[in-house]
């Protein structure tokens, strides 16, 4: 099937060097990445809040705030649009729906990034392929250098000995399939832009060393 012609990419008047003046500061993603528990939003969460403090215009996308809407499951669409929609747009979490739902958080994390914000997402995002696919749509449609990828590298016994949401004791007893960790493979960054090791770490100190490496990259000043 060839590409509809109606559909162009169009360019803006106001440019990307423009949005940057206007903000102080250049726009990018910082993606975290890690399995259920590692403290991916705890460290985000934190990095927000220094990055607020620096005057910095930022905005978090977090894994279960994004669940409630623009990527509900088929049970949140049913009561309001019915079955048919619901099964259609509906996102659960096998392979091909986590698949869907990585691909809609980084198009809306580009055009935040374009728009001059620094965005920061909390997502197991568990599949490689997946996290380089938007790492391209953001680099590609920006500046080489806007995906920076963090790995919260927990392992997964700390994880499981958290179990905040007690989702690693459901998985172990079988009542919840395809869990990251336990019946679903979690992939690993190979090469980070930022690699958080030290889960003994207060999150405050992490996310310091989060914003040192944006200074590092002159994302920040």
């Amino acid at each position: 099937m060839t590409e509809d012609p109606r559909v162009v990419w169009h360019s803006h008047a106001v440019d990307r060097q423009q949005r940057t003046q206007l903000m102080g500061h250049q726009g990018c993603v910082l993606w975290f990445t890690g399995l259920s528990g590692s403290g991916k939003s705890t460290i985000a969460n934190a990095t927000d809040q220094l990055l607020a403090q620096r005057g910095v215009h930022t905005f978090l996308l977090d894994g279960d705030n994004i669940r409630h809407g623009l990527c509900a499951g088929p049970n949140l669409l049913e009561p309001e649009h019915g079955t048919e929609f619901a099964q259609r747009f509906g996102l659960g979490f096998g392979a091909a729906d986590r698949e869907e739902n990585i691909r809609r958080i980084g198009c809306v994390a580009q055009l935040m990034a374009s728009a001059g914000l620094v965005v920061l997402t909390a997502f197991v995002s568990p599949y490689r392929r997946d996290r380089d696919r938007v790492r391209q749509w953001v680099n590609s449609h920006g500046e080489d250098g806007d995906f920076i990828e963090v790995f919260v590298d927990t392992p997964l016994a700390v994880c499981e000995q958290r179990d905040p949401k007690g989702l690693y004791k459901l998985a172990r007893q079988g009542e919840i399939k395809n869990f990251t960790g336990i019946s679903d493979p979690y992939e690993p960054p190979i090469s980070p832009e930022i690699h958080l090791r030290e889960h003994n770490t207060q999150p405050q100190a992490l996310a310091q060393s989060v914003i040192e490496q944006l200074m590092h990259r002159q994302i920040l000043a």
